[in-house]
């Protein structure tokens, strides 16, 4: 099973960005890390991987309101991070699935 790329830091804008407390995008973090390991046990299935994706994206819309009470929002820069996370992944896997698709059940 192929491994996800050690040396890509993942969310790095977020965390460098001091308007998104380290804590919450330690959260987005670990529902990002969650399909890496799904991806990482070599399922390729597009519904299964798609599935997945909207799992962490929906899991990410429910952190709208906490981020919000920390005076932070999933707002450009979030959306344009994680989006280019995503993409990462999907290329680094092989994953044949749009971006924009896979994080199409997003409310940021």
């Amino acid at each position: 099973m192929k491994k996800f790329d050690a040396n890509y830091r993942l969310l790095a804008e977020m965390y460098e960005d001091g308007y998104f407390p380290d804590f919450l995008v330690d959260k987005v973090k670990s529902l990002v890390e969650e399909v890496i390991a799904f991806l990482e046990t070599g399922e390729r299935d597009p519904e299964k991987v798609q599935g997945k994706f909207d799992w962490m994206t929906l899991a990410i819309n429910d952190l709208q309101e906490e981020f919000e009470e920390n005076d932070s929002e999933i707002e450009t820069a979030a959306r344009d991070c994680i989006g280019g996370t995503v993409g990462y992944i999907l290329q680094w896997f092989g994953v044949e699935i749009d971006v924009e698709d896979a994080i199409g059940q997003r409310e940021w």
